[in-house]
């Protein structure tokens, strides 16, 4: 098995090269613990720091852990884990050959690696959507091959309406082409899962999907989400929310819960000061510094909402559907109903605030 299979496994010919080993994952799965290690390895890292880990030095764990690794994912089958896998998986790889492309200014083979860049495009169908600029400088790209690989990416300067959209062809340079191809590796490998999991396999797996579980409970699951929909918000913060608006006392565990959500969904401390303002026990300064507290603003800490076990245990966990049954984060829960949702379910609340709508959306 090549390590440049190892260094880059979305690539046809690494899936070819396990293929023609003839490699079974059931047998991989009960006998190198080495390759689940880091399998489980890679789907932890990529939720905690938006990459795959260290490379393993032996390539044929290295090659062997990326289809586990996606086992594991499928068998958490967690919309927010599916994406945050595939964005660490095409950021390790972005990583990996932008720095072995150091200082490349054309479509050139990189000795360290025996990989180039027309390599890459040529893997997904690019070369012939992309051309060099006409005064030597840049790349142009078909407007239809543009689209979709800049649809995730959120920055303005990638909106067509910001392009010099010229016959039909986007101007790009070097750095935005391998931004797109990186686009290009996101969307294969998301694309794929999650996938139905033989049970010969899923079962020497189970201890490791409970520990990607837990860390999936236990982290900040909404670092892109700016959109207050309070209809697509969990039961248990439906809830929650219901009852301040009717003026009723929460105990300090599910105004804490409540407050930490609307934070995290981007909410801020004059909008939930104005929420609370209808408690005939309200204090705006106390309610103020508190908001602040779970903002971060007056602590070291930025608090996160609690998990599902954790709202469990506190009585807070209400009417659950049949979401909430695979789910293990309120964060989790809103992140794939705002995923699933059409253009007219995403009015933000905030927007309509001014019209005198409530945060219930009546």
């Amino acid at each position: 098995m090549q390590r440049l299979h190892a260094r880059y496994p979305f690539l046809e010919a690494a899936r070819e090269s396990v293929a023609t080993e003839a490699v079974d994952l059931a047998t991989v799965v009960e006998q190198d613990r080495a390759v689940v290690d880091r399998a489980r390895q890679r789907v932890i890292t990529a939720l905690e720091g938006g990459e795959t880990g260290d490379q393993h030095r032996d390539a044929r764990v290295e090659l062997l852990s990326y289809p586990v690794a996606r086992v594991l994912v499928s068998m958490v089958d967690e919309r927010v884990l599916v994406r945050k896998y595939a964005r660490a998986e095409a950021a390790t790889a972005y990583e990996r050959f932008t720095a072995d492309m150091a200082d490349t200014t054309e479509l050139k083979s990189v000795e360290s690696t025996g990989l180039e860049l027309a390599d890459l495009l040529a893997e997904f169908d690019l070369r012939e959507a992309i051309r060099a600029g006409a005064d030597g400088e840049g790349y142009r790209i078909d407007v239809g091959t543009y689209l979709p690989l800049a649809e995730d990416l959120w920055d303005d300067e990638w909106r067509l309406v910001n392009q010099p959209l010229d016959a039909g062809e986007v101007p790009v340079d070097e750095d935005e082409l391998l931004t797109l191809v990186r686009e290009a590796i996101r969307g294969r490998i998301e694309d794929g899962l999650p996938f139905e999991v033989p049970d010969a396999i899923a079962a020497g797996l189970e201890d490791d999907v409970a520990e990607i579980r837990e860390v999936l409970a236990d982290l900040e699951l909404t670092q892109d989400i700016d959109t207050v929909v309070p209809d697509l918000f969990p039961p248990c913060m439906k809830a929650l929310l219901d009852q301040i608006q009717k003026g009723e006392h929460l105990p300090h565990h599910s105004r804490f819960a409540i407050t930490a959500f609307l934070t995290s969904i981007g909410m801020n401390t004059d909008q939930i000061v104005e929420l609370y303002r209808v408690n005939s026990s309200f204090g705006e300064e106390m309610t103020r510094y508190q908001t602040d507290h779970i903002r971060g603003d007056s602590s070291p800490t930025e608090y996160s909402a609690p998990s599902c076990a954790t709202m469990q245990s506190y009585g807070d966990c209400v009417n659950k559907d049949d979401l909430c049954e695979r789910i293990p984060h309120p964060m989790a829960y809103y992140e794939e109903r705002i995923d699933e949702a059409d253009d007219e379910e995403l009015e933000d609340w905030r927007e309509s605030e001014d019209d005198g709508q409530s945060a219930s959306g009546d």
